[in-house]
Parts: structure tokens; sequence; C-alpha cells
């Protein structure tokens, strides 16, 4: 079985008078521990395939299968427990608070888990050695560097656990040597971690890197030979 599965899934908006197919009859699927990337031109509908994927957005049409669940038949309540202890996110920007030490960015994820945990402070000094920062644990974001930021990023993604990590443009503001430095701290990640990994870009040589390649346009996504 496949960990994710999308079937037909579609997603429209209303505007005025006119429909806008932002996804087209999307058809996937994701193994356990695939490494893929989507590439596409902006407005071409990635971000909205992430959205949905996550639980962020809700499709219009079709099924998205977790595993054995749909998470189109879920509530909010319950789609807020797969976002937040089955899915890690990634975005462009680090997003991270400025007023919190980068330990307490990375226990933020937690607070919005199930459980909490006494161990929770030790999980994050564990991720951020991992990603490679773990000497600036008490360091405020506006201490970091851009780099630095993305991983604190990254270890905040990982704090509960997930089982597959959405990452949308996440070296889109980088310079070449720091985005290498991200990729390959994802692909390590990945092999070592076990997680799967669906990285979206407009970057086609970054795309290229990954297990998998596939392409949107237009809402369609498409397979790349």
């Amino acid at each position: 079985m496949a960990q994710l599965e999308l079937n037909d899934v579609s997603k429209t908006y209303r505007v005025g008078d006119n429909i806008l197919t932002a996804m087209d009859r999307v058809f996937l699927q994701v193994e356990q521990g695939e490494f893929i990337s989507i590439v596409g031109h902006s407005g071409s509908g990635k971000t909205t395939l992430v959205s949905v994927i996550g639980g962020i957005l809700r499709p219009t049409s079709g099924r998205i299968l977790f595993g054995e669940q749909d998470i189109c038949t879920m509530n909010d309540s319950q789609l807020s427990d797969y976002r937040n202890t089955r899915i890690g996110f990634m975005f462009q920007f680090a997003s991270l608070l400025p007023m919190l030490t980068a330990r307490e960015n990375v226990m933020l994820a937690a607070l919005f888990g199930r459980e909490r945990s006494s161990g929770e402070q030790e999980r994050a000094d564990h991720l951020m050695d991992l990603v490679g920062i773990g000497d600036r644990v008490g360091a405020y974001p506006g201490e970091l560097s851009g780099g630095q930021q993305r991983r604190v990023a990254i270890a905040r993604a990982l704090m509960n656990n997930p089982e597959m990590i959405l990452a949308d443009e996440p070296t889109g503001d980088l310079d070449e040597e720091t985005e290498g430095e991200i990729m390959g701290l994802l692909w390590r990640i990945n092999r070592e971690q076990k997680v799967t990994i669906l990285l979206i870009t407009h970057n086609s040589a970054l795309a290229r890197t990954a297990n998998r390649m596939l392409r949107m346009r237009q809402g369609r996504l498409l397979a790349v030979d």
C-alpha cells in the first residue's frame, strides 16, 4: 500500500461568475521513504497541491488516502491532529518568532500536539544537533544567518516525528552555497530518519536531484521522463 495516494483530486474556486481550476484531476502515489520533487511555474498549482495533501485546504473532489485514512472525510479536529502528528511543514521563509530562542521556536511545534512530554526540550536540542546548530539553541532569530534560521525551521518540522515533510520552496531565498547545504541536510534526513519528502520548487536543476521528478502545469500533475 502506498503511503500517500491522490485519486482524481481537483480544487476549484468561484471568482465572480467564473470557475478557477487550481488542481485538475490529479493522480499521485507516494511510497514510504521517497524523495519526490514537483516543479512548475508560479501559479501552476504546486502550493495548492501541498496544501491539499497537508490538510490545509479541502479538495473540491477526489480522494486523498494517507495510509488507510481518507483525509477528505476527516472533520476539522481530525485534520488538525493529522497536520500536527503526521505531517511536517517547511515553507519558503523560516517564519520564526523573533521573541523566542531557536530552541523555543523548535519546541513550538509540540504545543499543538495531542500530548505534552517532559522530554520536549531534550528532543528539541537533539534535533538542533541533527541539523548542525546545537551550539545556537539559545540564540534569537535575529542573531542567526538565513541558513541557520532555515535549519531551525527543519528541526521544527521534525519535532513531532512526522511521517512526511512537505517542503514548499524551502531554499527559494537562499544563496547557492546555503541552498546546497540545506538540500544536503534534507537528503540526510530522508535517508537516516526514513522521512518521506515532497519538495516543491520552481528550480528544475534542484528538482532533478530528487528520486522522482514531477511537473505541475496548469493544475495538472505530469511525469517527467
